[in-house]
């Protein structure tokens, strides 16, 4: 038996979309799964819109996603000559036409056919012209598309391995365009010669090419070709049911990857919405899902891409993500938001991990650690106000946190058991509530209302840190209780 291949074909209009990425991500683990091969193509016909800095951004996404393929990337637009031979071939064969109608000319006929509120199809104007009058037009200087010769009558019909058994009438067809009046070639003619040439056994793609399917099985019927096995996989929708665009929020890889989202939770994500593993399981590793992955098991309904559920799944990930893979993620996403310090790399490496490791089991994404976890790498950080006006509004605390910024400069040994003791001897001997006391260090040791156990934040930042901060606090409060003061958030 020939080797079973697919093809992921973008086109480099726009960064990969997750609705691609999926389509990417079926087609490889159907190549995995079944030992055959994955194909990557790149659609860069469209001359106006395509740019090789966004195909590039396309092969860096599936890369980062761990879809590594193999063969290509081949590129449609190296490859004009070869889909013009197969045009002349078709034409010489009887199976396409000349079409000299002009833009002008069929729009007037779109126009009314709309408003005589009918649709509209190309009316064949062309398809029967004799070779004397294809030769007058020539000789005249018109231009000339090349359209396919739909057969008047009969259906194409075909088992889709998804959507089961789909027929379409030829007469619901049109002659559709193969090569442009430019020369270039239209989609159904280079997606078919491509994946004629490139061998392809099955194509994979989303749904809203069910239409098109009929016109290229025509196409390879022309050619005396085997017709490719098609499945066709449900659209992506947003929480409204509505196509997945950006009024949803990000819609490419790039973004997601941008926000702190692990490429593992992005394919395990991806790969629930339309297909549900045997196991039930929701967290899957790649080997786990080449291991049961089928087409036939994947779902004819819409999926929904629901970002809390990738939120979720995402933390999960982060949560058992070995330091060894975490700690150089971390590093790059403080160099991008400016917060690492080469100390981390030397003398405070220790530090470092030990922040890290604290944050790991709280961050939802990456981008925590720079976010709600700045002030585990820098003293430069502010106060949340929701924080300050929730857990400051006691008279007494500033008196409360310099006293126990003066006791903490003193302690020894700064351990997790000997700082809880020192806080809560001191809650006791001023009548205060242990709790006042600690959501109060919190919010001056870290800026924010929740974050993990005060007493590992501070034996992690360190017994000189600790004291700074407050002592700063301290110094805060008193600023803004005094009569003449509206000083702002003291962030340094």
């Amino acid at each position: 038996m020939e080797p079973i291949r697919v093809r992921f074909a973008p086109s480099p209009t726009g960064y990969l979309h997750v609705g691609g990425a999926r389509t990417a991500l079926y087609n490889w683990l159907f190549a995995r799964r079944e030992r055959g091969v994955f194909v990557l193509r790149i659609e860069d016909t469209d001359v106006d819109r395509s740019r090789p800095e966004l195909a590039q951004a396309i092969l860096d996404s599936l890369k980062w996603l761990g879809l590594h393929w193999d063969e290509g990337p081949y590129f449609q637009s190296q490859r004009l000559d070869r889909y013009r031979a197969v045009a002349a071939r078709l034409e010489d064969a009887g199976a396409a036409y000349p079409c000299f109608c002009s833009a002008d000319e069929l729009q007037q006929k779109r126009e009314r056919a709309a408003a005589e509120h009918r649709a509209w199809k190309y009316d064949g104007h062309c398809r029967n012209l004799s070779d004397a009058d294809r030769a007058r037009q020539r000789a005249e200087g018109r231009a000339s598309a090349l359209r396919f010769r739909v057969p008047e009558s009969g259906a194409t019909s075909f088992d889709d391995q998804v959507f089961g058994s789909i027929k379409l009438a030829h007469s619901d067809l049109e002659d559709f365009v193969l090569l442009r009046s430019d020369g270039n070639p239209t989609y159904h003619l280079s997606v078919v010669v491509d994946d004629l040439d490139m061998k392809i056994t099955h194509v994979i793609r989303g749904a809203d090419h069910i239409s098109n399917t009929p016109k290229q099985i025509l196409l390879f019927q022309a050619l005396d070709a085997a017709v490719p096995n098609f499945a066709h996989l449900p659209l992506i929708l947003g929480p409204d049911r509505q196509r997945l665009s950006k009024r949803h929020g990000a819609t490419s890889v790039s973004a997601y990857q941008e926000q702190g989202i692990l490429p593992e939770a992005l394919v395990n994500f991806l790969a629930l919405l339309g297909w549900t593993p045997p196991n039930q399981k929701e967290l899957l590793s790649l080997e786990e899902m080449v291991e049961m992955f089928s087409i036939e098991a994947v779902s004819k309904s819409n999926a929904v891409f629901d970002t809390e559920k990738l939120a979720w799944m995402n933390s999960e990930y982060l949560r058992h993500l070995p330091l060894s893979r975490l700690l150089p993620l971390i590093q790059r996403e403080l160099e991008s938001a400016g917060l690492w310090q080469t100390a981390f790399a030397d003398k405070e490496r220790e530090k470092f991990e030990k922040s890290v490791t604290l944050l790991q089991s709280r961050a939802r994404n990456l981008k925590d650690f720079s976010g709600f976890g700045r002030a585990f790498f820098t003293d430069h950080f502010e106060y949340d106000p929701e924080a300050v006006k929730k857990f400051w509004k006691d008279p007494v605390l500033a008196d409360l946190l310099e006293a126990l910024a003066q006791r903490l400069e003193k302690l020894l040994p700064f351990d997790l058991e000997s700082t809880e003791k020192c806080l809560r001897s001191l809650a006791e001997e001023k009548g205060v509530k242990a709790g006042v006391l600690i959501n109060g260090a919190r919010v001056a040791l870290t800026g924010q209302a929740v974050a993990p156990g005060l007493f590992e934040v501070m034996t992690t930042l360190g017994q000189d840190a600790v004291v700074n901060r407050l002592h700063r606090a301290a110094r805060f409060l008193t600023e803004q209780t005094a009569p003449h003061s509206v000083s702002p958030v003291d962030s340094h």
